[in-house]
């Protein structure tokens, strides 16, 4: 059960995440992917759910993003939508659903929102997907932006290094987030870029600047759950911390289960009808 004060905490939308960045307040974003994760999100707190194709990793043990399917982000939208009360739900489209056909990403947009109930999508690129961009909006749709290291671009970057470090990177990253502003998106991701180029990025434009990997002179920040929770062990780019293992925590407790079945302490004869 969410255990926040509705009136203290009203829903987040994305004349709210303006506001929010209007105001110098953070915003708190983190991945969910089904109901019981997504109810523990959205009762701590978190103002943005992002249901991203990061799944393909932490879902599916997929090594990159490009495997997901847009029937399986749906399915993992649905669950995490039914446990959200005040989160602004936003789902990754997957790869090949929106780059270089505006038909496919509106056809695609729109089968999120109706199927899901989810309030945006998020798409990765800048000016090589413009067109797909502007028909979503036309449809009334919100999109996230997504710049920096896009995963979904993994073998053209040959591999997950930090991005925009050159000057002509930079200033490219830096026009694109301008056109996404420009037309429209209610937020955009930066992603493993400079921190100093966020930061700029994130004065020059109204939108609201999330970042992973970006420094903190952004309008906010999003991890996956997973990893932040210390739940993937092993895993800890510089960009991660881990607030909590619950790798060891769920370890020790499966273990402990193991032991008492096979010891036949459990079930006791409380435990019993």
């Amino acid at each position: 059960m969410s255990t926040y004060n509705e009136n203290a905490r009203p829903k987040v939308t994305t004349a709210r995440l303006r506001d929010m960045k209007q105001r110098g307040e953070k915003i708190a974003a983190l991945t969910s992917y089904d109901f019981t994760m997504a109810s523990i999100v959205d009762g701590a707190g978190i103002d943005m759910i992002l249901v991203g194709d990061s799944a393909a990793n932490v879902m599916l043990g997929c090594q990159t993003t490009l495997p997901v399917t847009l029937d399986e982000m749906i399915t993992y939208a649905k669950g995490t939508v039914r446990g959200v009360k005040r989160a602004f739900v936003v789902v990754d489209l997957p790869f090949g659903t929106y780059q270089g056909n505006p038909e496919l990403a509106l056809a695609s947009a729109v089968r999120v929102m109706k199927e899901t109930g989810a309030e945006a999508v998020k798409l990765e690129g800048g000016q090589e997907i413009r067109e797909s961009i502007a028909r979503i909006l036309s449809a009334g749709i919100p999109v996230v932006g997504h710049l920096g290291l896009t995963p979904q671009s993994v073998n053209k970057f040959g591999g997950y290094g930090l991005r925009a470090k050159q000057d002509a990177e930079a200033e490219r990253l830096l026009n694109d987030a301008h056109m996404l502003d420009e037309m429209g998106c209610c937020a955009i991701v930066l992603e493993k870029i400079p921190a100093e180029l966020a930061a700029r990025v994130a004065r020059e434009v109204s939108a609201p600047i999330i970042g992973i990997g970006a420094g903190s002179d952004v309008d906010g920040q999003i991890l996956v759950v997973q990893d932040m929770l210390g739940m993937n062990d092993g895993f800890k780019p510089k960009f991660l911390r881990h607030f909590a293992n619950l790798h060891k925590v769920m370890t020790e407790a499966l273990e402990q289960y193991a032991s008492e079945v096979k010891a036949a302490t459990f079930p006791n004869q409380d435990e019993r009808y």
